[in-house]
Formats: C-alpha cells, structure tokens, sequence
C-alpha cells in the first residue's frame, strides 16, 4: 500500500509541484504568452524520463498503470483548480494546452505500463 501512495500520490504530485514552479518562473518571461505549450514541451520528455525510471524495474499489471494514469489527471486536475484558478483568480485559465496536459499526464503513465508489459513478456 505504502509503494502504491508513492507511485500515485507522491509521484503524481511532486510531477505537478516542478511544472508549477516551473511556470511560476516563467511567468515572468517574455514566453508568458505561450506557457502552457512551453511547459509540455520542456516537461513532457522529462515526465516520460522519471516514469520510465520509477518504473522500469519493476513487473506491474496494467491495471495498475491505469490506477497511476487516473490519480495523475486527477491530482493535476484538483491542484490547477486550488492552485491557479481559486488562488490567482484565473477563470480562463482552461485553454486547449492545459486539456492536452491532462490527456498527457493520463497518457505517460499508460503509456509506459504497455511498454513496459509488453517488452518484458518477450
């Protein structure tokens, strides 16, 4: 139970805080216009990096993966809406780049389940 909060609750969520912190920099940039795209872009590859290292030696169903996928949309979903749009004040904050981020942080995890499930039954 202990390995299944870290993979879930703990991963999932520390992902969340670096890209928020993240875009708490940049926001100050000259690329604040495009944020959103900027993170996916810089993020995507290191989040399939660190998912594909948490997970790499161990022998998991895919079901579990699917729980992983679900609890990471599901926190980045709650903590957007406590952390941006309830603290800043930021209704529009929902824009195509933040929906592709959801289906990404659904899709890492997947991703890498099947990957992984089907390279080590060769």
């Amino acid at each position: 139970m202990q390995q299944l909060l870290k993979d879930t609750a703990g991963l999932g969520t520390l992902l969340w805080l670096i890209g928020y912190l993240a875009s708490l920099v940049l926001y100050f940039s000259p690329v604040s216009y495009a944020l959103g795209w900027v993170l996916l872009v810089i993020f995507t590859p290191f989040t399939i990096w660190v998912t594909w290292w948490w997970f790499w030696e161990r022998t998991l169903p895919l079901s579990y993966f699917g729980g992983v996928a679900v609890s990471w949309t599901v926190i980045a979903i709650v903590l957007d809406y406590l952390f941006i749009v309830l603290l800043f004040h930021s209704p529009g904050y929902y824009m195509p780049d933040v929906f592709v981020y959801y289906a990404v942080m659904f899709l890492i995890p997947m991703g890498i389940g099947v990957y992984l499930k089907h390279h080590k039954t060769e």
